[in-house]
């Protein structure tokens, strides 16, 4: 097998000259924000998906293409079996993870979030709710329900038969249905809850957010170790309003939040002094925050910088 490393490429939307590639690398550069997003959405985690990218690599160029019928559902096959494998060793990560663990942020642009189903598929309550499937049933939930792969091409990507595939596709449908948020949200209900929330920790002022946060909200915040956070879900308006207003006067500091596209909905970069310290995003359900997730770990916020480049 080649040892070349990967095409000198990333998914932040930079062009790139094909001329003088080989038909290997220009097939993988035409498709590689496509295997990004599957990885990604298989395992919560750019720097795990930029290493699937790269095994995916350096398996395709051993591949004799002239016995390759379709380059994109063969790529496809090759990241979804290292997105599997890498998904086990994640796991075991987690289980040692101090507090809860919540998806790598991205920056998304803004064409991410007209495509509704790629832009609920990439949200961060949608990856929670498949953080509670199999790692086969996401497997075959994302590539099903997202990329709309037929399921003999996904049978050969999980090495399961087609009837196996139909089965644990609808098992995953119903799973995910159960858990995932109850209505479509319009981008405006989302933005006006993210301004409440803006306005309470740049201001103090939580009576806006108060009126949008659902009884039952949950927060999650994801410090990793490193970062202070909460070590356990808060539960309910009230507990998360006196965390807030406690936490807000304890800031001896400048906060600014900066409203984005945080994994194709609206989201805030938040800065203490202007250092980076968190970015936030919060799940909607008729008008209402029923979700909260922070994420402070600084190695989950290596890639706010710029924006991610999606596909499907």
């Amino acid at each position: 097998m080649s040892e070349r490393s990967e095409p000198a490429t990333e998914t932040t939307g930079a062009p790139v000259a094909e001329a003088g590639m080989d038909s290997a690398t220009k097939a993988f550069v035409a498709h590689r924000n496509l295997l990004f997003t599957v990885a990604y959405e298989m395992l919560g985690s750019a720097a795990d998906a930029e290493d699937v990218l790269q095994e995916t690599w350096l398996r395709w160029v051993g591949v004799d293409l002239d016995t390759v019928r379709d380059h994109r559902a063969y790529l496809v096959r090759i990241a979804t079996r290292q997105a599997l494998d890498r998904m086990r060793a994640i796991g075991r990560r987690k289980e040692s993870y101090v507090g809860p663990w919540l998806p790598e942020p991205l920056l998304t642009a803004p064409d991410v979030a007209e495509d509704v189903e790629l832009a609920d598929s990439v949200s961060m309550a949608m990856l929670l709710v498949m953080e509670t499937l199999a790692p086969t049933e996401r497997a075959v939930f994302v590539l099903r329900e997202v990329f709309d792969l037929a399921y003999d091409e996904i049978a050969q990507a999980v090495d399961k038969s087609p009837a196996a595939v139909r089965q644990i596709a609808h098992r995953a449908r119903a799973h995910v249905a159960a858990r995932r948020p109850r209505d479509v949200v319009s981008p405006a209900e989302t933005r006006d809850a993210m301004r409440a929330f803006q306005r309470a920790i740049e201001t103090g002022d939580l009576q806006d957010l108060v009126d949008v946060l659902a009884p039952d909200v949950v927060l999650l915040s994801d410090g990793g170790g490193v970062k202070k956070a909460v070590l356990r879900p808060i539960v309910g308006a009230d507990k998360i309003t006196r965390l807030l207003a406690g936490g807000r006067t304890k800031f001896t500091v400048e906060v600014s939040a900066e409203p984005v596209q945080v994994n194709g909905c609206p989201g805030l970069i938040v800065r203490f002094d202007g250092q980076l310290d968190c970015v936030v995003a919060m799940r909607v359900d008729n008008g209402l925050i029923t979700g909260l997730y922070l994420v402070r770990n600084p190695e989950k916020l290596s890639r706010v910088g710029r924006e991610t480049v999606l596909s499907r």
